[in-house]
């Protein structure tokens, strides 16, 4: 709480300061205010004792960006999520605990809170901002989520050529989705370099992470990706190595991905696999910082890798229908290193449609049903529904 006390006076001084010489200067662009809106109804239902959880929840977040001068400029962002009278569930801070998890707690919280000069392809931010790398496979803000994730953080870009980009960001605070009571003081590392050719982008990339407590660990991830896209076929491949400390414990692990595409006139097709690799059957490998809901299925039955590693194998079919778009998903979980009680992890299928309209809103349906597979993997039979409309200004 204090790091936000600093960071919002800090960003207040820039504001006013910024405020006041856009009266007598010419600025390079203009400030600006916004308001997201983001009304979420959410059921879940699980096979085991708990009890069906249910939620209505508004997310509100208001953004003020200061004009530009010299290259400075500075933003200040806050964030509340309310309950709405649909409130049975347990929100992982604590209340109806007997309920399935549905991951939005009331807060309110400064959500971005940043001094940034950006110039000749150099762009410098210091403050509470949202980092967000490649595909979010590794570094991302959670965005589905009422409480998106954001850094405490010192972040530098770099434009050197047309083509060719490169980012580094330190990191001491992971200000996560579960409202301040559940941060996490960090020393992390995040070193991201971009190339583009004709074929695609090819990226390098480095993350050493670190989380604060007093106590030895880390956790350090290279490595490599191309992705792509040619008429109409796209393509995307990655592979990357893991290696984790704590304590006496150290274990490696690799991961693998790969993904092929063709849209047809109305229609896009997509095949891939995710392989999440495993240290003899003992460690999984862990990507914290990401936006997890987006991999591995929407019932969120994999936010932790298992100890065995995961194999997913998917397919997805798109489209467009009465003004908006549709995907519908089938996943096959597998484990990467499987052990007499633990190998099949079951299966799933996602299905969403989103329409925008009247220029400044959006409403959407989205449904995940996860069936589990080996009784000993600790999963059970999920199903999960969202309802919700959005409006931005």
């Amino acid at each position: 709480m204090q790091t936000v006390h600093k960071l919002s006076k800090i960003t207040a001084l820039i504001l006013l300061a910024s405020a006041s010489t856009s009266a007598t200067a010419n600025s390079e662009t203009k400030a600006k205010a916004s308001i997201d809106l983001n009304l979420r109804y959410e059921a879940v239902e699980q096979n085991n004792a708990k009890k069906d959880a249910s939620a209505l929840t508004l997310r509100t977040r208001l953004n003020y960006t200061s004009a530009s001068y010299n290259g400075f400029s500075a933003a200040l962002e806050v964030e509340d999520s309310r309950q709405l009278g649909v409130d049975d569930y347990n929100d992982t801070v604590g209340n109806n605990t007997e309920y399935s998890v549905i991951a939005d707690p009331e807060t309110t919280e400064v959500d971005q809170a940043y001094v940034q000069y950006k110039k000749d392809g150099l762009t410098a931010k210091v403050g509470r901002q949202v980092l967000t790398l490649d595909n979010h496979r590794y570094v991302g803000h959670v965005g589905w989520r009422q409480d998106r994730q954001t850094f405490d953080a010192a972040t530098l870009t770099y434009a050197a050529l047309d083509n060719l980009k490169m980012s580094y960001s330190y990191i001491n605070k992971r200000n996560r989705i579960f409202s301040n009571e559940k941060d996490f003081d960090a020393k992390d590392h995040l070193l991201n370099l971009a190339y583009k050719t004709s074929y695609g982008k090819l990226t390098a990339y480095s993350y050493l992470l670190e989380v604060d407590e007093g106590t030895a660990n880390s956790l350090d991830t290279f490595g490599v990706s191309f992705n792509g896209k040619k008429d109409k076929f796209s393509y995307s491949a990655e592979f990357a190595t893991q290696d984790s400390e704590s304590g006496a414990t150290d274990y490696s692990a690799s991961y693998m991905a790969i993904q092929a595409g063709y849209s047809f006139d109305a229609i896009t097709l997509k095949l891939g696999a995710e392989v999440l690799g495993s240290d003899d059957s003992m460690f999984g490998f862990s990507t914290p910082l990401a936006t997890l809901h987006k991999f591995n299925g929407w019932a969120d039955q994999f936010l932790g890798t298992p100890k065995e590693g995961l194999v997913d194998l998917y397919a997805s079919v798109s489209g467009k229908a009465f003004g908006g778009g549709w995907t519908v998903t089938i996943h096959d979980y597998s484990a990467d290193e499987a052990t007499d009680a633990v190998d099949d992890l079951g299966s799933e299928i996602n299905a969403v449609y989103v329409k925008k309209f009247a220029k400044n809103y959006k409403a959407g349906l989205k449904y995940a049903a996860y069936s589990a597979g080996d009784a000993t993997a600790g999963k059970v039979d999920t199903d999960k529904i969202w309802l919700w409309v959005s409006a931005k200004f």
